[in-house]
Formats: structure tokens, sequence, C-alpha cells
């Protein structure tokens, strides 16, 4: 194979390309970015999609739940990941207040977020949801759902519990959850995260469903999987049942920082190599 090959630039992911990728049966991979430094090496990796998500408020910001997260941050985070120029799909998050109050409100978010480098943009909620989706949608605003476990309404499902574990149609429950779903598709969606859901009810829906399902803890049957790349660097000091670390970087930083203190210490960095003359 021409060695050249293996560096020519990736073709731009579109959004009508990752909703072609279930009827075409490839998996679909994202993973999220907040910074410029990490999209260009996920790009590189090969990923479809990066979400810009609201997790940068807990993740790289410290806080325990993502509602502290405002709009004029994420606009920060995907002006970062845009100015990467990733052939990935970039996926910015509505943050918490930033579309609730009704469709109005979503649209004018929303153009901020593609004004800012978003190709799409992801809200959580379903049938609540399902007049706001089709709204973006009527404006061309592309649109990912996401159902299940929905990390803005942590305070009612009290906790980040897993969702649809019972039968009934209450928020939560296996019945709403489907109808949720179909809500999503619905309204336009051209694909929905399903977070935190047993598998079963999450091959159910994806068997469903006409769009793409993109999994965090639902599965392997949804049509992709997103996972937070501080999770799969093994950034994190957490584990969770969900999440898979592919490396133990938070070692390997602790190992490297510790031996630039031992140096500095010592009085051995810089050395002469490392200085000007």
């Amino acid at each position: 194979m021409d060695s050249s090959s293996s560096t020519s630039p990736r073709t731009k992911v579109t959004v009508p390309e990752i909703a072609a990728m279930k009827a075409a049966g490839t998996k679909i991979a994202m993973l999220t970015a907040y910074d410029a430094t990490f999209a260009r090496l996920v790009d590189d990796a090969g990923v479809d999609m990066i979400l810009v998500g609201d997790s940068a408020g807990m993740v790289i910001a410290g806080a325990g739940t993502t509602l502290a997260v405002d709009l004029d941050e994420m606009m920060y985070h995907v002006r970062a990941v845009a100015r990467a120029g990733p052939a990935a799909l970039i996926v910015g998050d509505l943050p918490f207040g930033s579309y609730q109050v009704g469709p109005e409100q979503a649209i004018e978010s929303s153009v901020r977020l593609l004004k800012a480098g978003s190709e799409c943009v992801k809200l959580e909620g379903g049938t609540s949801m399902e007049q706001t989706i089709a709204a973006l949608v009527r404006v061309d605003i592309p649109v990912v759902g996401h159902i299940g476990l929905t990390p803005q309404s942590v305070h009612r499902m009290g906790g980040h519990r897993v969702q649809g574990r019972n039968a009934g149609v209450e928020a939560g429950q296996r019945d709403r959850l489907m109808d949720d779903a179909l809500a999503v598709e619905r309204a336009g969606a051209f694909s929905v995260v399903i977070e935190g859901v047993p598998r079963s009810l999450a091959a159910e829906i994806t068997a469903k469903l006409t769009i793409p399902t993109i999994g965090i803890g639902a599965g392997p049957d949804c049509d992709g999987q997103v996972l937070v790349l501080h999770d799969v660097l093994g950034l994190s000091d957490q584990r969770f049942k969900f999440a898979k670390h592919y490396a133990d970087l938070r070692a390997a930083t602790m190992t490297a920082a510790r031996e630039y203190v031992d140096e500095v210490r010592r009085g051995d960095w810089p050395d002469d190599e490392h200085s000007f003359h």
C-alpha cells in the first residue's frame, strides 16, 4: 500500500453520512473533546463525531453536575474544537437553561453554537422536547437527541441512575423511554444518544428507530457508541461500569510530573542542553 495513503486527509463527515450509517450497518464512533489539542488527536484516530459536551463542566471545571454550565462556556469549547479543523462531525451540547424555555430560545442558542463552529446540536429530552426539536429542524439546524439517563435531569432522577428498569409511562420508566425515542425520531432528529439504560431496552429502541442510536452505558446493540475521552484515556480517578480505560494516562502524567519535581528540587532541570547560550 502506498505510504502516502495513510497520511492523506480524511474527508469531512456530514450529517447525512451519519444518518446513513445505520442502514449501511456501519457502527458510529463518537468521543468527547473540549479543546483543539484533543480534538486533533481523536480526529486523527478516526472518530466519526466529536461531542463538545456539557460534561466539560464536570471533567474540566470540576463541578458535581452539568447544571452550572452556560452557553458562553459551551461556545468557548466549541470554538476551540472547531479551530482544530476536524473531519469528524462537531456536535455542540446545548447546556441546561439554554433551550428549556421553548423553541425560540432553543433556536437562538443553537444559532450561537453553530456560529461558534458546531455543525449540529444535542439536547436532552424526548416527548417533552418534540416540538423544540421539530422547530430546530424546520430552520435547518441538525439535532442529536438524548434520552435515558439525562444528566441535566439529575435532581428529578435522584442522582445519575440507570433509567428504564421498570415498566410504566412516567419519566424514566421503560414505556416512556420508548415513547421518548419515537418522539425524537418523529421530530426530525438525525440520531439519538441513549444513556444509562438496560441493554435489552436499548436494543429494542434501536430496532424500532430508523435513525441511528448512539449508546453510552446502553450495551453493544446500539448503532454507535460514545464515551468521555478522559475516561478512555484513564485520566479520571473514577471507574464506571459503562466506561473503559483504554490507557492509564493518569499514572503516566503523575510519573512525569513527579520526575519533573524531583529534577527541579535537585537542580538537574534545566540542564545545559536545554539552556540558551
